[in-house]
């Protein structure tokens, strides 16, 4: 908690200091009128409301719902009317394909163009995509002719890579708004501020696919995927024009460096810098979806498979729960360590996926198991913005997200395959793997940026 020191700097004082770093760092865009957060009272979380004025939180929750619903939605409608688990399948495959592959492009044209037009083009091109779905979801006919689906199949995956990325754009305004004022703070604002992300990624998550599941079994299945083109046309072009997407600098094209002697060996550093958090997002995704697909024949040996949304939204809330928790964590505990810690008890716990035999005890694994994943992607995250290049910031974290969706597809099919021919146990050795790849790759992380550390101190001192 923070409370406001009896030897704060007068309001004078404060506005003085203000409008002489304003003019020594003038905002990207010719107005900048965010709002200052001046008081420290209430804590870190009531902080991020004075950073970005009160409306933006929970626009950018509800904003991001469609993207929860779009995967699951495609998948219960499109099995509803062709009675076909396959093409269901296929089409929740498309959904994630399009996504993985279209969001790193969105976060490209937003670095370049600004969030505010990629967002509003997004929105409309989306919602128009998902009305094709609905549309062309009712042509298919019945059976498992994936050849007759081809056109649904099409909108699915335009439908997934035009979904408007919210989560990763609103990490990066909470990046841009955290480095702006008071330097001592900005690193504890932004670890609550990615701590409240990732808690609402988990929250939306959980809500996505249950509120599909309500709205398609007691009204119509095409009704989920109705309400999630209605809130992306409604909500994704409200948060495009709120005044924190000011705050993001656009990128400017820059003359490419003369080659010099360091030139290759930074250029190289740079992509393995970059490429470590995806590559951690990718087992990141890859331990969801093996856990789910574990979950599932978990719960089809003694009940039945729809057990597993349960069970998973379990882990879902603890691992949200702990990701509030790391604005709390001292500042010396640092990122890599962070990563490595949370990694290796996530790689032990899940080793406890194998014990339980029944849902009640399995809720207790998961329960444990939920405490490490909601920090480690925090830290990911975290990560992913110091080593972004500069103007690229967008184009990071829609990749970091993307990164998710393909290893949660790669999780599925591997996981699901172990389940088929080998039962539940062999399909939760894929989590435990994952989670031991990713202290692998946290390990690797600490020296890149160790590294980095120690040739951007030399470059410094070579400049003086």
């Amino acid at each position: 908690m923070f409370s406001q020191a009896s030897t704060a700097p007068s309001p004078a004082t404060t506005a003085a200091a203000s409008a002489a770093e304003a003019a020594a760092h003038p905002a990207p865009h010719a107005k900048q009128d965010l709002p200052r957060a001046h008081s420290s009272r209430g804590g870190r979380y009531a902080r991020l409301p004075l950073l970005a004025g009160k409306g933006f939180i929970p626009l950018g929750l509800f904003a991001r719902l469609p993207l929860a619903m779009l995967t699951v939605g495609a998948l219960t409608l499109v099995t509803a009317v062709t009675g076909s688990y396959a093409v269901g399948g296929a089409a929740a495959g498309a959904v994630g394909i399009g996504s993985a592959l279209g969001a790193p492009v969105l976060g490209a044209w937003a670095d370049r163009l600004g969030q505010r037009p990629a967002l509003l083009v997004a929105a409309v091109f989306n919602t128009a995509a998902v009305v094709a779905l609905i549309l062309t979801a009712y042509l298919v006919p019945s059976g498992q002719d994936l050849a007759a689906a081809v056109p649904a199949l099409v909108a699915a995956f335009v439908a997934g890579a035009s979904c408007p990325q919210v989560g990763p754009l609103a990490r990066v305004r909470w990046m841009a708004l955290t480095a702006r004022g008071s330097t001592a703070r900005n690193a504890k604002d932004l670890d609550a501020a990615l701590s409240y992300e990732s808690t609402a990624d988990e929250l939306t998550f959980v809500l996505g696919p249950a509120l599909v599941g309500i709205l398609a079994s007691l009204v119509a299945p095409w009704l989920p995927l109705a309400l999630a083109a209605a809130l992306t046309l409604t909500l994704v072009p409200a948060f495009a024009v709120h005044r924190t997407h000011l705050a993001v600098p656009l990128s400017v094209r820059r003359r490419r460096p003369v080659a010099g002697p360091g030139t290759a060996s930074a250029r190289g550093n740079g992509m393995a810098a970059v490429a470590l958090p995806f590559l951690a997002m990718v087992c990141m995704g890859t331990f969801f979806g093996s856990t789910q697909t574990g979950l599932s024949s978990f719960s089809a040996s003694f009940a039945t498979a729809e057990l597993a949304g349960l069970l998973y939204a379990v882990m879902g809330l603890s691992s949200a729960a702990a990701a509030l928790s790391v604005a709390y964590w001292p500042t010396r505990f640092t990122l890599s360590a962070r990563w490595m810690v949370s990694a290796v008890l996530m790689a032990c716990l899940a080793v406890l996926l194998l014990v339980p035999a029944s849902a009640f005890s399995m809720v207790l694994v998961l329960l444990v198991l939920g405490l490490p994943v909601g920090p480690l992607m925090v830290t990911v995250f975290a990560i992913g913005g110091v080593v972004a290049p500069a103007g690229r910031l967008g184009t990071v974290m829609t990749a970091l997200a993307s990164g998710i969706v393909a290893g949660t597809a790669l999780g599925s099919s591997v996981a699901g395959q172990l389940a088929q021919h080998q039962g539940y146990s062999a399909a939760f050795l894929v989590p435990v793997c994952a989670a031991a790849a990713l202290f692998l790759l946290g390990a690797a992380a600490a020296v890149v940026l160790r590294n980095g550390k120690a040739r951007r101190g030399t470059q410094l001192a070579g400049s003086r």
